[in-house]
C-alpha cells in the first residue's frame, strides 16, 4: 500500500477523513488512519477509544493512557487510529472501541468485515443513505 492520502480510500469507498488532530493520530501523525510498507502495524482503524479498550490494550503490553516523552496519553472520548488486528482482538473480547467509518482505511477490510465495522459506526447515518 502507497503512503497516498489523495488516493486513501475510507471502507464506505469514499475518500479518506481526518480521524483526530487533538491529540494528533495517524501512524505518519497527519490526524488520518493512512497506511504504507512501513506500517507493520497497519493503523487503519478510526475508533473513539473508551476506558474498557484503554485497560484491555494496556493489559495486551500497549499502554494508550500514560503520557510520556512527546505523548500525551489518551483518554475516553479521544480519536485515534487502532491497529486493525488490536481492534480485532477487542471486538472478540467485548471491549471494542466505536469508530468512524469515514475515517476507517479500506485496509482494514482485509481483516474485518464491513457488516462488524458497521455495528460498531458512529457515522452510520452515511450508511443508511
Amino acid at each position: 500500500m502507497a503512503r497516498d492520502k489523495e488516493a486513501a480510500r475510507n471502507v464506505l469507498g469514499g475518500v479518506l477523513e481526518t480521524c483526530g488532530r487533538d491529540p494528533m493520530t495517524g501512524f505518519y501523525r497527519s490526524g488520518c488512519c493512512e497506511t504504507g510498507p512501513d506500517d507493520f502495524g497497519v493503523h487503519v482503524v478510526c475508533a473513539v477509544v473508551t476506558q474498557e479498550f484503554l485497560e484491555f490494550s494496556k493489559a495486551r503490553g500497549n499502554d494508550l493512557s500514560t503520557p510520556r516523552q512527546g505523548f500525551g496519553g489518551l483518554k475516553p472520548g479521544d480519536p485515534w487510529c487502532l491497529c486493525v488486528m488490536r481492534w480485532t482482538e477487542a471486538e472478540r473480547h467485548g471491549v471494542a472501541p466505536p469508530i468512524v467509518l469515514a475515517a476507517t482505511h479500506e485496509a482494514a477490510l482485509h481483516v474485518v468485515s464491513l457488516e462488524t465495522l458497521m455495528q460498531y459506526a458512529l457515522d452510520r447515518e452515511m450508511v443508511d443513505r
